[in-house]
């Protein structure tokens, strides 16, 4: 099909794609990923004026046999990553659970960091507030200082004692591209089936 505006040709090509089992996909995914550059997503928290707040972070995502991951995260005081103020470091397994209706080949899966989870401060303000509001089962949060939130009640993050961080997820590979979920317009996290992502998230582009 050919689209003609002010005398310019696009040509517009559709192919097929290929359905993949999910062995084929998780060979596809096995390596490791990173962010293409600083990525928004709505967060939990609202301004003043009833505003969701914005989260800016990368990511840096690598796929292990065995269905394991390891996922590094770090948080941005501002959309062009020049101030970060957090890490989380996660380390846990993949349960696949079936199609996802997005796209060929996207899959349902859930993400369980049953292994590691950690936080470090990477500023002198998040380590404070830390040391306000997660003071029960920690020492003092200090900057570059990682501390493991692993099974722990941890406020920021609305973890209970106990509780293993969990998301229900999605991934769409389309290339050397990986895709997970679109965070929820309103900020909601993917803690239940009912809130799992419908739509696909900024990509990670494959480390070679």
């Amino acid at each position: 099909m050919s689209i003609y505006t002010k005398g310019t040709t696009f040509e517009i090509q559709t192919q097929t794609l290929k359905t993949m089992n999910i062995e084929e996909i998780k060979k596809n995914l096995n390596g490791e990923w990173a962010s293409i550059a600083p990525e928004i997503r709505p967060s939990s928290l609202k301004n003043a004026d009833g505003s969701i707040k914005p989260f800016y972070l990368s990511r840096a995502f690598k796929y292990l046999t065995g269905d394991k991951f390891e996922l590094n995260i770090i948080n941005y005081a501002d959309a062009y990553g020049k101030i970060p103020l957090a890490k989380m470091s996660l380390k846990g397994h993949i349960i696949w659970q079936g199609d996802h209706p997005i796209a060929i080949n996207a899959q349902k899966v859930k993400f369980v960091a049953d292994e590691l989870y950690e936080v470090t401060p990477l500023v002198e303000g998040f380590a404070d507030l830390l040391n306000k509001v997660a003071i029960n089962g920690y020492t003092t949060w200090e900057i570059n200082k990682a501390q493991s939130v692993l099974k722990k009640a941890f406020v920021p993050f609305g973890l209970a004692e106990g509780q293993l961080f969990a998301e229900y997820d999605l991934i769409y590979l389309s290339g050397d591209t990986l895709f997970w979920g679109a965070r929820n317009v309103d900020g909601r996290g993917f803690d239940t089936e009912e809130n799992r992502p419908t739509n696909l998230q900024i990509p990670l582009i494959k480390k070679v």
